[in-house]
């Protein structure tokens, strides 16, 4: 079996939030391969905790990509702060064609077009790839678990940070399908009584206050903050207010612009124009969402540039959204040039965790070694990008550790989801299956 079909088997996606299915990238030829450890989210760890804990998996699956691929070189992007990832990594890399690129400690590192461009120098045309420029990037965890699957294991646990308003920040593997709860837990417990949950990270994570959601294969980590912080005042603001106050109160001062890094790549991202948009009914709205199109989410302009705390990248959001709806393409300038400032104007994230209010969070969390071993989980059809799982079992079936519970219909994108533990289906429903521990 190619390695191709072992990643589809395993169920393996982007493990750095994307859920990009694996396999799909291993389909076609590329110069050199980047695995991303930049890992920017402030206050999460985990993508350097499995590089000092499982170096050796990592390295091990890019080689296997460099192969598929046919790419003679491979670079492993880390900060140059992780002393201990870069030693790890360093020592599994010996012998290999893979080396290591140190990056510095701004937002957002890891965004796929900032990477390629400090690795290779090469720019990413718009709304394009990394094949695009001859580069395949995977998320250090993702090469783990290709490494796995190379060996015939699925994708059954995902490795997050637990960080925040919690008694002991942890690390934790745990199988797919806990729920947050049990996850705090592990973590100590929690110092608030009215938590807000941000799934993925302050910066571009998705904001809940259900603590029995569950881990998926793109939980990253989820840091809570208690329901006063202003981060969360702000965040759960509904889109009809963040709108309004927009149109209300946007000066122009351009300072959304003038921080965003894709702008500072040289592509076509105006956040404040977008933002002009707000007040329009219909002239000129198409132009200035055009402007949106680019956008990486990163929420810089929102959380960081804006002295008016306003929300550019919501602005965004929904232009692109409308865009979509619409079936309006990029038709924008396809020549691209950095900006003679961009390193100039790059966001430190110490700099960054002041300006969220979360310096009392940022402390170094424990690796937790002790297994996870909870008694139900429930698992979500579709776990990343693509098409959810058709079942394969019924309710009342005993599964195995390892079993697939789905498939993915012949010709569509997607990813199989297994049953972490030996078990007992309780329930299927359309959008998740249940399971309880035998």
């Amino acid at each position: 079996m190619s390695l191709v079909d072992q990643v589809k088997e395993a169920g393996v996606v982007g493990a750095g939030g994307g859920g990009f299915p694996a396999h799909v990238k291993l389909a076609a030829k590329a110069e050199i391969v980047i695995a991303n450890g930049a890992e920017c989210e402030p206050l999460l760890h985990k993508d350097a905790v499995i590089m000092e804990h499982q170096a050796d998996l990592v390295v091990d699956g890019m080689r296997r990509i460099m192969e598929t691929v046919g790419a003679p070189a491979g670079v492993v992007g880390i900060k140059a702060k992780k002393h201990e990832a870069i030693q790890a990594i360093d020592k599994a890399c010996r012998g290999t064609s893979i080396r290591v690129q140190l990056l510095g400690d701004y937002y957002p590192a890891g965004d796929e077009y900032d990477l390629v461009y400090t690795v290779t120098g090469r720019l990413i045309p718009p709304q394009g790839i990394p094949l695009q420029v001859g580069a395949v990037v995977h998320n250090v965890e993702s090469l783990a678990n290709i490494a796995r699957a190379a060996s015939g294991i699925p994708v059954t646990h995902k490795t997050l940070t637990v960080a925040g308003a919690v008694h002991r920040p942890t690390t934790l593997t745990t199988p797919i399908g806990t729920s947050f709860r049990e996850a705090i837990q592990a973590a100590g417990g929690l110092t608030t009584h009215e938590p807000v949950i941000f799934v993925g990270g302050l910066m571009m994570g998705q904001v809940t206050q259900d603590l029995d959601q569950p881990i998926t294969k793109t939980t990253t980590g989820i840091v809570i903050l208690p329901l006063e912080h202003p981060l969360c005042q702000r965040r759960l603001h509904p889109a009809s207010h963040q709108a309004r106050i927009g149109k209300s109160a946007c000066d122009q001062c351009r300072f959304c612009t003038e921080f965003c890094p894709r702008y500072l790549l040289g592509y076509s991202v105006e956040p404040h124009q977008v933002m002009r948009s707000l007040a329009f009914t219909a002239t000129g709205a198409d132009y200035f969402n055009q402007l949106a199109v680019l956008c990486c989410s990163c929420g810089l302009c929102t959380l960081y540039a804006c002295p008016e705390k306003l929300y550019p990248k919501e602005a965004c959001d929904a232009a692109k959204a409308a865009l979509r709806a619409r079936n309006i393409k990029w038709n924008g300038p396809t020549e691209i040039k950095p900006h003679g400032l961009r390193d100039g104007r790059r966001v430190p994230i110490k700099l960054l965790t002041q300006r969220l209010a979360v310096q009392e969070y940022d402390q170094p969390d424990h690796l937790q070694t002790t297994p996870l071993e909870p008694r139900r989980l429930s698992l979500p059809w579709k776990q990343g990008a693509g098409t959810p799982n058709q079942p394969r079992v019924r309710a009342g079936d005993s599964v195995k550790a390892g079993q697939p519970l789905g498939a993915i219909p012949d010709k569509s994108l997607g990813a199989i989801i297994h049953s972490p533990m030996n078990a007992k289906v309780i329930t299927l429903t359309p959008d998740q299956i249940v399971l309880e521990r035998l």
